[in-house]
């Protein structure tokens, strides 16, 4: 067992009434219920700013005075804590770090933060240099590490170099550029690859920037996505089950959250091969072995990330051997997630604290002691997990249209004939009392565009939607349906034609 740590220093300067300086005590946190009391007593107003509030959904209402500020209104204006600014003129974006700058400018967005007074805080899902400036200008502090850093450690060459030192293993694999497929042979050969493989660019969506080669035909589609581009990661292909864990990086030492599956690929849900599209948190989602080691790799993991100057939020992909268990890092995302949503709603997050309000701790300069290990322990209980599945629906025709009618987020229910039917408002998922029904958070709305890989929205259901061989259960299936079958578009002008965003917004 370590030592409980402390996570700063236990005094700070502050001045006297006669203008002199003196060290007053800063009392420090020492356990969940006086960090949880800290936070829903917190006076600094702290923001998310992104697309959606999708990915750090219900934090407001563990943090006082914490805020979204928004690119899209899912919630048609009904939501008490997420601010949607008009829309102004802009350039097309190609990021969100572009929308989260163009919120960062807008007016109405500086007005509120100026209005609203106190220190500000932001906490982003992506944000470049650019972004820090605009926070600067306004005032404030970016919670996460530097862009730099982050870029950096996004880089999946860079996780496979530092998964090495913390003695977290990659799928077996090479890393080089690649000139041609004569080329790629010959480094694969060398390396004892064999000559069915997965590449991956040092940066983008696994769903766009994986490329599954065992044929130079295969090699041709991708060719101008590979070479060229630098250094690539080029691993065996293994039969294997995908899976996430998140964690967080602190003072005191790395917390790490639950094992969860990954639904990668469905043809009902995304266009893209190996795409994300989902995930599931039970407690039996794996066997307790490879649970386990997952937490210990993610541990070790983020006590590396700690020796590269990193702290605060990070997710991890496992790729786990369907035949051996054998358990090989997949990538790094030094963020939160797509996932993100499922960790901080689980009911350990609810019996102590979300995942994120430490990550929120680790940059907030209050002093806090806080047994990791014991923590960690608790949070690996099975019984301390529920069964909750997300579902990432997206547009697979390929077409493009207009959205003449969409629906609402809320409560869905399905009948007993399989039909799905909007039964009431709501923005929470906890509102969702049984597996008959659903909370979908819609991210398409009328007057978007509809294009092949378009995100519709996200459905949020207790249990399961995949069965025990990692296949679409039918109610999975019908529930797709039928939230899809709530949207009605209409042909594009034929003079008309747009290129859709190469990025995704979650």
């Amino acid at each position: 067992m370590r030592d409980v740590t402390r996570g700063q220093k236990n005094t700070k300067e502050q001045t006297t009434k006669q203008g002199e300086k003196s060290t007053m005590p800063k009392k420090t946190l020492k356990n969940i219920s006086e960090i949880r009391r800290y936070f829903h007593t917190n006076q600094d107003p702290i923001y998310f700013v992104s697309a959606t509030n999708f990915n750090l959904l219900g934090i407001d209402e563990w943090v006082k005075n914490f805020k979204y500020i928004c690119y899209m209104d899912c919630f048609d204006g009904r939501h008490p804590n997420v601010f949607v600014p008009s829309e102004m003129p802009h350039e097309e974006f190609q990021s969100i770090e572009d929308i989260n700058n163009y919120l960062l400018q807008h007016k109405e967005v500086i007005d509120l933060v100026k209005r609203r007074g106190g220190k500000p805080k932001f906490v982003f899902l992506m944000f470049d240099e650019k972004t820090e400036m605009l926070v600067k200008e306004l005032g404030g502090e970016v919670w996460f590490p530097k862009a730099s850093l982050r870029e950096r450690c996004d880089n999946k060459i860079e996780t496979v170099r530092i998964g090495n030192k913390a003695g977290v293993p990659s799928v077996p694999n090479t890393l080089s550029e690649v000139k041609d497929y004569a080329h790629l042979r010959k480094i694969c050969e060398k390396a004892g690859l064999g000559h069915d493989l997965v590449l991956q660019s040092a940066y983008g969506d696994s769903g766009h920037t994986t490329f599954f080669i065992k044929s130079e035909s295969d090699f041709r589609k991708h060719e101008h996505e590979i070479v060229g581009e630098g250094e690539i990661k080029i691993m065996k292909r293994i039969d294997c089950r995908g899976s996430a864990i998140e964690g967080c990086v602190t003072q005191a030492g790395t917390i790490v959250g639950p094992l969860m599956t990954e639904l990668v690929g469905f043809k009902e849900l995304t266009p893209y091969r190996g795409g994300w599209c989902g995930n599931e948190i039970f407690a039996t989602s794996f066997p307790p072995k490879a649970r386990q080691q997952a937490r210990d790799l993610t541990f070790k993991f983020g006590e590396q990330l700690r020796k590269e100057g990193y702290r605060g939020y990070f997710e991890l992909d496992f790729l786990i051997d369907k035949k051996t268990g054998d358990l090989w890092l997949g990538e790094l995302n030094p963020r939160i997630t797509g996932c993100s949503s499922m960790t901080n709603h689980a009911a350990f997050a609810h019996a102590d604290a979300p995942l994120f309000l430490f990550h929120l701790l680790a940059f907030s300069k209050k002093p806090f002691e806080l047994n990791v290990d014991e923590l960690n322990a608790r949070w690996a209980d099975p019984e301390m997990i529920d069964s909750w599945s997300q579902m990432v629906i997206k547009h697979t025709d390929d077409n493009v249209d207009i959205i003449t009618d969409a629906p609402q987020s809320g409560i869905y229910k399905m009948l007993e004939d399989g039909r799905v039917v909007f039964d009431r408002f709501d923005y929470h998922r906890r509102a969702v009392e049984t597996e008959n029904e659903a909370f979908f958070l819609r991210i398409s709305g009328v007057d978007d565009y509809r294009y092949e890989g378009a995100d519709l929205g996200i459905l949020v259901m207790r249990g399961r939607s995949m069965t025990s061989g990692f296949k679409l259960t039918e109610r999975a299936q019908k529930w797709i349906h039928g939230i899809k079958g709530a949207y009605s578009a209409r042909p594009l002008p034929a003079a008309q034609a747009i290129e859709p965003p190469a990025f995704k917004i979650m």
